[in-house]
């Protein structure tokens, strides 16, 4: 009896040392390493998705019903092909520029490690130990920024520009423009060291792609007839049902940029859907007041200024912010479009620089006097004077680097139609095809 009180507590008091030693041996043991968190990753397959579908069809059918029916066909070829010629170029060489560690010029230009997605496997995660996300659905989210950039861009020339000369164009712009801009903000470049908040595009894609369709609108000209001839849209409907899908899509475009399934992307979403609701209502009554009705043009066009405007700054602001946001943006990019341009006589054909030029400079700006830090940390620092710098370094570069692009596009292939095929309409004399209603 006393033999089997002994072993027993014997095993007792081995028990207890084993107990004492697991913490030991657990901090001895390695750290398990980052998997794929697989919440994360159904979300950044949907968003990217999402985001992939404002290009075809939503911009198509928004640029393509503002156009006359005689250019239809060609303005939604432009979106279709952008969206096939920048995946290539992203493929091979766009996201290695944007998103790899350029060494010694890491503050200005991404490296060439990741050329043709070399280096990157069904493995490899992005940002491990924080998103968990497989790095090629990153690679693929941000593909679809990179494609309806460009794309946006052909709204302000519309009507006007070779095919040639238009993928020619994009081509170049994208590795020499768009890259390094997606680099300098969310690739480790030097505005996104020196705090310029850009969530979701903001200063990458909108004033971006603003700023270089108005320099296209300059160099290229007006349109023949323009101010003199009609140039109404010949199909509403068309570019209600894009707007619409640009809106739905702008969910993965913002809530997307979060990267993951949580409490910030919900904000995100939140934020578009009253900023959109805010500008396309102040979009509608200013154009009530001054014109004295409210046109379906008009609110569809508030809409897509308010979504613009809410980007940079939708993971950012509380909805509050968004809402004024919104109504802010509404009113200015209304006056930009109708007025602005008019008064300075350029021809932003379907208004890429009034609207995406314009929303992305407000909205960029308005996320340095509204950033929350209750939403999101990383708004605690912030400043409209680093914003004004984001701001004014995307327009010059753009500006300067897309006329250098087009003045060599216009030696190699020429910019524009003849006037007879202009007239004639470039769906028949660029692609031989006419739309029969």
């Amino acid at each position: 009896m006393n033999l089997n009180k002994s072993l027993t507590l014997l095993g007792t008091a081995i028990g207890a040392l084993a107990l004492l030693a697991l913490p030991a041996l657990a901090q001895d043991a390695p750290a398990a390493a980052p998997t794929v968190d697989t919440g994360n990753t159904a979300w950044m397959l949907t968003s990217t998705a999402l985001v992939l579908m404002m290009t075809i069809p939503g911009l198509a059918l928004f640029y393509g019903g503002m156009v006359r029916k005689k250019n239809v066909l060609a303005t939604i070829m432009q979106s279709f092909a952008i969206t096939c010629l920048v995946t290539i170029i992203w493929f091979v060489v766009g996201y290695s520029i944007a998103f790899t560690d350029g060494g010694p010029t890491q503050a200005w230009l991404g490296g060439f490690s990741k050329v043709f997605h070399n280096n990157i496997s069904v493995s490899t995660l992005w940002l491990p130990g924080v998103a968990n996300i497989p790095e090629y659905v990153f690679s693929m989210f941000q593909l679809t920024f990179a494609i309806i950039t460009p794309a946006l861009i052909a709204g302000a020339f519309a009507e006007r520009m070779k095919f040639s000369a238009m993928l020619l164009f994009m081509g170049l712009w994208s590795i020499i423009v768009y890259s390094p801009i997606a680099h300098w903000v969310w690739g480790g470049g030097f505005l996104g060291g020196l705090g310029v908040l850009d969530f979701a595009g903001g200063t990458v894609v909108h004033i971006n792609a603003g700023v270089a369709g108005l320099v296209c609108a300059l160099v290229l000209g007006k349109r023949k007839g323009f101010g003199t001839t009609n140039m109404a849209p010949h199909n509403l409907i068309l570019s209600v049902i894009g707007a619409s899908l640009l809106w739905v899509g702008w969910f993965g475009f913002n809530a997307g940029s979060e990267l993951a399934a949580d409490g910030l992307a919900g904000a995100a979403m939140l934020n578009t859907q009253v900023a959109t609701a805010a500008a396309a209502l102040a979009w509608m009554f200013a154009e009530w007041i001054i014109v004295k009705k409210p046109s379906v043009l008009g609110i569809i066009s508030g809409a897509v200024a308010g979504l613009v405007a809410v980007t940079p700054a939708s993971g950012f602001v509380n909805p509050t912010g968004a809402l004024v946001i919104g109504i802010v943006a509404g009113v200015l990019c209304y006056i930009s479009a109708a007025h602005l341009k008019k008064m300075f006589g350029y021809d932003d054909s379907l208004d890429a620089f009034g609207v995406h030029g314009v929303g992305g400079i407000i909205g960029a700006l308005l996320t340095g006097v509204f950033a929350d830090p209750a939403i999101n940390a990383l708004g605690a620092n912030h400043s409209i004077i680093t914003q004004a710098e984001g701001v004014i370094v995307t327009v010059v570069w753009t500006a300067v680097a897309s006329f250098v692009i087009l003045m060599v596009v216009k030696v190699l292939v020429g910019l524009r139609p003849s006037e007879q095929d202009e007239e004639e309409g470039l769906d028949i004399t660029q692609h031989g095809e006419s739309v029969n209603e």
